[in-house]
């Protein structure tokens, strides 16, 4: 094992109050690959700083090896001082680095380097702030929510800079599937401690949830050895006789133990409130268009939505999603075609940027609409602060001004009002933004059991595949001309129809192509009849060489499938997922080769 180049260790850190860090920890070696989980709140970004040198605990211990070099990724980038985006990105570099690398990584995020610092959106800034941190390729990266306002192109392409760096990466992130292609180790914050798993995050909530069932337990362990202490203290005899006061520490301390345990955050607790169904068709859109300038960004585009479809919008930041959902919603009209919608409609909307919020109102006043100390949820008077509580805000926060709240806060807080009004039809654009993963999904149960209409806007591939039931995608993601296709299914399903289209394309071009070399030949020559010996070997022998690793396979999974391996021996259970991992390639390279002997025996034989 490689000694760490950055470590933390015992980490406390309070702000009054309750402590946020008591006793976390953080290693990081060279190449290692780590995700920082934790519910919002827990102290994750307050960690990230400390590794940075932004922010100084308390007490514990902080080593950096002296040689490395930090990178970390601000949320809200300081461009003071310059004129142009490549001067900031080129500010990162250190004496001995590449500054082409600057330009590749703008190109790749969708900027030239010529814009003004001053005029970026959110977005653009994010994108320049990436540029800077992954430009220098520094021993050690540090990022905090690389993927927000990132458009699914650009957070794929992230994926694959951030596979093959060789810089230790530390990062935090609400998007589930990138979290599974970038990590190799997990560490998780939770109640001001850490607790390392060496997998990566698909491993990550099955662990969590061993965790917290065995604290569970032990939790109940305690109680009844409190329970049988105590009947010892009233009926024992050596204690009535003796004062045994060894023993009545002991239950001291146990009942310390117990008092003092400090449970999981709860989960949010919620439902979206009733409304008056709408009528069965709820949009109808008829070869609706919409240019700007020389530029389409609707060209005829037909869709009929009915109640209980759930739709999801995907496609680059440009294409023009909200400019399609606005017109889908009535709130743009198109340029030519027609929008209809249907009779009932209650709307409710979950805007990205926020804007419903002010940042001088209070937690209750923005809740109640400033009509007192209560709310009306599904026909029932309900106090604001009990309310508060199903979105794990505390009482105490009620007369809190908005702009205190954290990004994921303010997220849980827009959810909580939107919740309470009746609505049939809901618009969330960006939804995902900020939330921690528990109350993702509690998000994605709600918008799954919704009976009313969904549409939706998103860049989270886990949640589009978890939730809609068709998708609507540019029909040229690389270049959006305006056309738009709407695909059944998730975004998962929408690629796989992608590719089916897009080989049934490349066979017919092929089949037409055909005729047209067979007609140009020389007479006398003849095209391939048959199949090689080797191809007829390998096509004879594949499905066998298949059979063994995917027996192979189920034999692992089944010595896998022991709840205590890791415990017991984590070596083996990590040299199992490896073996895992290998044969499963191997399988899916034999089954391509396959597929492909197959199609070219099918066409030589007619």
């Amino acid at each position: 094992m490689a000694p760490p180049i950055l470590k933390l260790d015992d980490i406390f850190l309070s702000f009054g109050g309750a402590p946020l860090l008591a006793g976390a920890s953080l290693q990081i070696e060279p190449g290692d690959k780590i995700c920082l989980v934790g519910r919002n709140g827990s102290g994750k970004s307050t960690l990230l700083k400390i590794a940075a040198g932004l922010v100084e605990a308390q007490s514990g211990e902080v080593f950096r090896h002296p040689s490395s070099t930090v990178r970390y990724l601000e949320q809200a980038p300081d461009f003071a001082g310059f004129n142009t985006v490549q001067a900031y990105a080129e500010a990162g570099l250190g004496p001995g680095d590449d500054p082409y690398r600057v330009s590749y990584l703008l190109s790749h995020l969708g900027l030239t380097g010529e814009e003004d610092p001053r005029m970026l959106s959110g977005g653009e800034s994010r994108r320049a702030a990436l540029a800077r941190v992954l430009a220098p390729e520094p021993d050690i990266l540090l990022l905090d929510e690389p993927t927000n306002h990132l458009d699914l192109p650009t957070i794929e392409w992230l994926e694959g800079e951030l596979q093959k760096t060789r810089s230790a990466l530390v990062l935090i992130s609400h998007d589930r599937r990138f979290l599974e292609k970038v990590s190799t180790a997990t560490v998780w914050l939770d109640r001001g401690t850490s607790r390392r798993l060496d997998r990566g995050f698909g491993h990550f909530e099955a662990w969590r949830d061993q965790v917290l069932e065995a604290e569970e337990l032990e939790q109940h362990k305690l109680g009844k050895a409190i329970e049988r202490e105590e009947h010892w203290l009233r009926y024992g005899v050596t204690a009535r006789r003796k004062r045994n006061m060894r023993r009545l520490g002991e239950l001291q301390t146990m009942r310390s133990q117990y008092r003092g345990h400090k449970g999981p955050q709860g989960t949010v607790q919620a439902t979206a409130a009733d409304a008056q169904e709408s009528g069965k068709l709820v949009i109808e859109a008829d070869k609706i268009t919409k240019s700007f300038g020389e530029r389409a960004i609707v060209t005829p585009f037909s869709i009929r939505v009915h109640r209980g479809d759930c739709i999801g919008l995907v496609g680059p930041n440009g294409a023009g999603k909200t400019t399609l959902l606005k017109m889908l919603t009535g709130q743009l009209s198109p340029d030519s075609g027609t929008i209809k919608l249907g009779t009932n409609l209650e709307i409710a909307t979950l805007d990205q940027k926020r804007e419903d919020l002010d940042p001088e109102d209070t937690l209750a006043n923005y809740l109640t609409d400033g009509r007192g100390e209560n709310l009306l949820v599904n026909g029932e008077q309900r106090h604001v602060t009990g309310y508060m509580k199903e979105f794990l805000f505390q009482p105490e926060q009620a007369r809190t001004p908005i702009r205190s709240l954290s990004g994921g806060e303010r997220a849980r807080l827009m959810l909580a009002r939107i919740l309470s009004r009746p609505t049939n039809l809901l618009i969330l654009d960006e939804p995902t933004n900020d939330l921690d993963i528990e109350t993702l999904d509690l998000l994605q149960e709600i918008v799954a059991g919704f009976p009313g209409t969904v549409i939706l806007v998103s860049h989270d591939r886990d949640f589009l595949d978890r939730t809609v039931t068709s998708t609507i995608a540019p029909a040229t993601p690389d270049a959006p001309d305006g056309r738009w296709i709407e695909y059944a299914g998730g975004y998962s399903d929408m690629l796989a129809q992608r590719k089916g289209a897009l080989e049934e394309r490349k066979r017919a071009e092929k089949a037409a192509e055909k005729p047209k070399a067979q007609e140009a030949a020389p007479s006398g020559t003849s095209s391939k009849s048959k199949l090689s010996f080797k191809q007829k070997f390998a096509l004879d022998n594949l499905p066998k060489e298949m059979a063994k690793a995917e027996a192979e396979i189920a034999k692992r999974e089944q010595l896998m499938a022991d709840p205590n391996l890791f415990t017991r021996d984590p070596a083996a259970f990590n040299r199992l997922a490896s073996e895992m991992e290998k044969l499963r390639a191997s399988l899916t390279k034999m089954e391509e080769e396959w597929l492909e002997l197959e199609m070219l025996r099918e066409a030589l034989e007619g």
